[in-house]
């Protein structure tokens, strides 16, 4: 504690108590001079009272001035400060204790107005970040707006890339797929001048030789004059003639098949009675036949759908195929069985096996087999693969233990009323 500042004559404290010793001395030599000024009580006592009442209001009027009226100023100023008014400040200048407290509230005062300033700076620059804020998340809506409308305009544009190339696989597919039609199409134009070529010198190389023995045999009717002998050339010329027409016809018939030129008549007929009447006009009552018919031929009715004389040409060149290449004294077989819904045909002649290399080809127009001991057209079995392959029928060629089978499949059934499927 500053001793100094306690005993100072300055301080509130310090003021008050000098005012109540000197009131108390007052007092005192009041009371004692009214009662040695008269012995009657009722003067002295005026007298003390005379003394005591403006010693009572001076030191009213010391107290008010040492401490009602600066505190009345103090709390004036203070409820200013409270309510924020810094209009008038508290001009109390004593050096006591409420002169402190002045200049400590005028500090308050200046302090609250610095802060409330920068408060309001503060308040103003938040307002204008704020602003500025506001205007940034304006500005990023707008962005936002834009970025949307871009990735609106993203998505469209992708949408129709997408169509575009959509477009352009459905473009490059049909240009595949054109592309391959045409080479296919060059293939088959290539494939069949190939075939036309071939064709033209295989039948250049068949009509060679009957033509050569037409015009031996011709120029030698011209120098023979045996009568028996000219009608030998002449039966010879014939036969080579009938021969030349033969194969012609046939080759236009597989040619037709082959364009296209020829459909198929589809009907439903039995196709047992068909296969017997095809073998016994074939194989039955043939002089010097020289092997064993054995066959196995369902009891009952099996009906199919199929061109009539198509068919009897396939069963004609294989059966006709079958006898000419089973060895002296061998056995030929025919067979048809119902399995299922399909009834299988097959001939199996017993002799040589065909050499396993030249199984596919056997089917190609003029290929003869160079081991057969005979000379056909080599048209026949060509003609039977196309008219099958009209069909969609299942056949092939396959040696057995004890010569060869040829067979095929076709959809059948013993109930005249039933829908067969059409083989085509």
């Amino acid at each position: 504690m500053n001793l100094k500042k306690m005993f100072s004559p300055r301080t509130v404290r310090k003021k008050i108590i000098l005012t109540s010793k000197l009131a108390g001395v007052l007092l005192i030599a009041s009371y004692l001079f009214s009662t040695h000024i008269s012995d009657d009580p009722d003067i002295s006592l005026l007298v003390w009272l005379g003394f005591v009442i403006p010693l009572i209001l001076a030191v009213d009027f010391l107290m008010g001035r040492f401490i009602s009226d600066p505190i009345s100023r103090l709390n004036a100023a203070a409820g200013r400060l409270a309510h924020l008014d810094f209009s008038e400040p508290c001009r109390l200048t004593s050096e006591n204790e409420f002169g402190e407290l002045s200049h400590s509230l005028r500090q308050m005062s200046e302090n609250l107005q610095d802060t409330l300033a920068r408060l309001e700076l503060t308040n103003s620059q938040l307002e204008d970040a704020n602003i500025q804020l506001e205007n940034a998340n304006l500005q990023l809506e707008d962005t936002n707006t834009q970025l949307e409308n871009a990735n609106s305009q993203l998505e469209d544009t992708n949408v129709r890339l997408e169509n575009a190339n959509s477009q352009l696989e459905d473009t490059n597919a049909r240009l595949e797929a054109a592309n391959a039609q045409l080479a296919e199409e060059v293939a088959e134009k290539q494939r069949l001048l190939a075939e036309r070529k071939d064709l033209t010198d295989s039948l250049s190389h068949e009509m060679k030789t009957p033509v050569g023995v037409i015009r031996a045999y011709a120029e030698g009717i011209q120098d023979e004059t045996d009568e028996t002998v000219r009608q030998r050339y002449t039966d010879i010329i014939i036969s080579e003639t009938e021969r030349m027409s033969g194969l012609i016809t046939t080759l236009l018939d597989l040619s037709a098949l082959e364009s296209g030129a020829s459909e198929l008549v589809m009907e439903t007929l039995d196709f047992v009675e068909l296969a017997e009447t095809a073998a016994g006009r074939l194989l039955t009552d043939i002089p010097d036949a020289d092997f064993q018919l054995e066959y196995e031929l369902p009891e009952e009715k099996i009906f199919v759908k199929t061109d009539r004389k198509r068919m009897e040409q396939v069963l004609d060149n294989l059966i006709l195929n079958a006898r000419k290449n089973v060895c002296p004294g061998g056995r030929l077989e025919l067979s048809l069985t119902m399995r299922g819904d399909l009834l299988h045909f097959s001939i199996l002649n017993e002799g040589k096996a065909i050499p396993e290399e030249i199984l596919p080809r056997i089917w190609t127009k003029f290929y003869r087999n160079p081991d057969t001991g005979y000379h056909g057209s080599g048209l026949g079995l060509s003609i039977v693969a196309q008219i099958l392959s009209m069909q969609n029928l299942d056949y092939g060629v396959k040696n057995m233990p004890d010569g060869v089978m040829f067979y095929f499949s076709i959809p059948g059934t013993c109930n005249p009323s039933r829908s067969l499927p059409a083989c085509r």
